[in-house]
C-alpha cells in the first residue's frame, strides 16, 4: 500500500459512534442501545474551485479545516438524533435510569455537546488566540521590551491553558466515553495503514496516537503561531490583538502545511521526533477504547471502503 493511498482516510469521533471519510462518500456507524449498528452515508462531492483551492500552499489549509468542519457537523448532529431517539423510546418505556448507567449520557448532555461544538468551531480558536494575548501582556507588558520572548511567553500560556482544559474534561464520563472513540478510530486508521486484517484483536494491538489527528494540528497551531507573530510589532494591547485576528488564516494555513510535512517524515528515525508534541496531545484527547467500540469503528471503516469500492467500479465501467 502506498503512502499517499494511506494518507486519503481520516475521521472524528461522535456520539456512540465513529465517522470515516473516504475518496467518494463519508460513513458514520453509531451503536444503538439496542446494540444494532446503523450507518449514516454521505456521498463527498468537491465543487471544481474547491478543488483548486486545496492544492495552493497555505491556503488548502484553511479550506480542508472549514470543509471538514462543515461535513463533520451533519455526521455530529445524525449521531445525537440517533441517541435522542433512543432516551425518548427508553423513557416512554420507564428504562431511563437503566440507559443512563449503560452509556453515561443525557438529553442534557447532548444539548451541550452540541452547544460546545458550534461555540468550539466559530469562538474556540480565536479565544485561544486572545485569551493568552491579554494575560501576557497584563502580566508582562513592562517586565522587557523582546517581542520574541513576549510570543515565546503567551505560547506557553496558550498551552497551559489548553493542556488544563483538556485535562478537566477528560476527566468527565461524557469526554472520556467521546475520547474513547477517538481512539478507536486512530486504531482503526492505524491498523489499515500497517496492512492488518480489521478484526477487534489486531485493531487493539495498535496504538490510539496517530500522526494525522486534529490534537497534533492544534500543538502546531501554538508553535506556529510563535514564530509567525515575531514577524510584526506591535506598540499596543489592541495593535497586538488586531495582528492577531488579523494573522489567524496565516497560521492555521502554515500549521496544517506542518502537520503534513511532519507527517510524511514520520517514519525517518531521526526526524519523527517533529510529530512527538501532537502525540503527547493526543495523550489527552484519546482513551483506550473498549472492544464494542472498536467494533463500531472497524463497522464504519469498511463499509466506506464498500462505498469507494463501488463508486470506483462505477467509474471504470
Amino acid at each position: 500500500m502506498s503512502q499517499s493511498t494511506q494518507n486519503i482516510y481520516g475521521g472524528q469521533a461522535v456520539i456512540e459512534g465513529v465517522m470515516f471519510a473516504g475518496r467518494h462518500a463519508n460513513v458514520t456507524a453509531v451503536r444503538r442501545k439496542n446494540n444494532e449498528i446503523i450507518f449514516y452515508e454521505v456521498p463527498r462531492t468537491t465543487k471544481p474551485w474547491i478543488q483548486k483551492l486545496k492544492k495552493i500552499p497555505l491556503l488548502r489549509g484553511v479550506v480542508a479545516i472549514l470543509e471538514s468542519s462543515a461535513k463533520g457537523s451533519q455526521h455530529l448532529n445524525f449521531s445525537m438524533e440517533s441517541y435522542a431517539e433512543d432516551e425518548l423510546e427508553e423513557t416512554k418505556d420507564g428504562d431511563k435510569p437503566a440507559a443512563k448507567e449503560k452509556s453515561g449520557w443525557s438529553l442534557s448532555m447532548i444539548v451541550g455537546v452540541a452547544i460546545a461544538g458550534i461555540l468550539s468551531f466559530v469562538f474556540g480558536k480565536l479565544i485561544f488566540t486572545l485569551v493568552p494575548a491579554l494575560l501576557e501582556q497584563l502580566l508582562f507588558e513592562r517586565a522587557f521590551e523582546n517581542i520574541i520572548l513576549h510570543n515565546l511567553i503567551e505560547g506557553f500560556i496558550k498551552i497551559l491553558l489548553l493542556l488544563s482544559y483538556l485535562y478537566f474534561i477528560s476527566l468527565t464520563p461524557i469526554i472520556k466515553r467521546l475520547f474513547q472513540y477517538h481512539g478507536a478510530e486512530h486504531k482503526v486508521i492505524s491498523a489499515y495503514e500497517a496492512g492488518a486484517e480489521l478484526t477487534v484483536s489486531n485493531v487493539q494491538r495498535f496504538t490510539r496516537l496517530h500522526y494525522r489527528c486534529g490534537s497534533s494540528f492544534i500543538v502546531f497551531s501554538v508553535l506556529v503561531g510563535v514564530i509567525v507573530y515575531s514577524f510584526f510589532h506591535w506598540d499596543s494591547l489592541w495593535e497586538r490583538i488586531y495582528l492577531r485576528i488579523l494573522l489567524l488564516p496565516v497560521v492555521l494555513g502554515a500549521s496544517y502545511e506542518a502537520l503534513r510535512f511532519t507527517n510524511a517524515l514520520r517514519d525517518l528515525p531521526v526526524l519523527r521526533f517533529l510529530g512527538y508534541p501532537g502525540l503527547w496531545l493526543q495523550k489527552l484527547t484519546t482513551k483506550e477504547p473498549t472492544d464494542e467500540q472498536v467494533a463500531v469503528s472497524i463497522a464504519s471503516f469498511n463499509r466506506m471502503l464498500e462505498l469507494d469500492g463501488q463508486v470506483a467500479k462505477t467509474s471504470q465501467a
